[in-house]
């Protein structure tokens, strides 16, 4: 039975800006998952002459065992634990696939950034996608392993406790908030922070405060990496202010962050 997320993980995705779950799904749905990509992928799994690229990009998949993946029992008492039961809509696509190979060119999108949650004038242009300080749109940011991920096979890395920083840093934009491209030029301007990298075995899943800075790095290892980033979306607002019945943890860190 699934006792859901401790008191110690629901303070540490507070303060921290996640949590890691193991075997938040089954590693029979990480290998079919696997099985499936490789058939649209330009290479074999046993053949790394013909892995060529640093990443490939494949997009969004709704075919059962991705879903499965991405709605678990414990996945979903998680859910409910960090935003509130009935206020997140279960994934119906598992969303993009960044593909990383062992390579020595650079992939050329190891930035720091903060993943955007709603469109701005033109939807089809992401990078003009915008965060704001209530998250609108985005209750989770979400790291799926479907492949076993050491240090050295391109884990994403994790500025911990940067959703506090960015929280203050985004509440002056009001509403509106920041572009992707306007939060990534500004996120020098923050403190130092710790780095953690999201390291873990097939089936691992790493629930990241949608705030996180986070970046993908090189792969030094000797096996593709198949990691997905869907989002969790929100059925309604996050409340930041004037709950009468309180916050969930995704609220009160960026109160945590704002100062309230």
């Amino acid at each position: 039975m699934d006792n859901g997320l401790t008191n110690t993980q629901i303070e540490q995705f507070i303060r921290d800006g996640f949590v890691r779950i193991d075997n938040a799904f089954p590693a029979d749905d990480a290998q079919t998952v696997r099985e499936i990509l490789w058939q649209e992928l330009p290479g074999t799994p046993d053949d790394p002459t013909t892995w060529t690229q640093p990443v490939i990009r494949l997009g969004m998949y709704n075919q059962g065992p991705f879903v499965r993946a991405a709605n678990t029992a414990v996945l979903h008492r998680a859910f409910d634990q960090l935003v509130g039961a009935g206020r997140w809509i279960p994934c119906q696509s598992m969303g993009t696939f960044p593909v990383r190979f062992p390579s020595a060119l650079d992939p050329g999108d190891t930035g720091w950034h903060v993943d955007a949650s709603f469109p701005g004038a033109d939807p089809a242009d992401y990078v003009a996608w915008r965060i704001n300080f209530r998250s609108r749109g985005r209750a989770l940011l979400m790291l799926f392993l479907f492949s076993d991920c050491s240090e050295q096979d391109a884990p994403t890395r994790i500025r911990i406790g940067s959703h506090l920083n960015v929280a203050s840093l985004i509440k002056e934009a009001g509403e509106e908030g920041l572009s992707f491209m306007e939060l990534a030029g500004k996120l020098h301007e923050l403190p130092e922070q710790n780095e953690v990298v999201a390291v873990g075995k097939a089936g691992t899943v790493y629930l990241c405060h949608p705030f996180l800075v986070h970046a993908s790095q090189p792969h030094r290892g000797t096996e593709p990496r198949f990691l997905a980033q869907p989002p969790l979306l929100l059925r309604g607002e996050l409340c930041i202010e004037g709950s009468p019945t309180g916050y969930m943890p995704v609220e009160a860190a960026i109160r945590l962050g704002l100062r309230l």
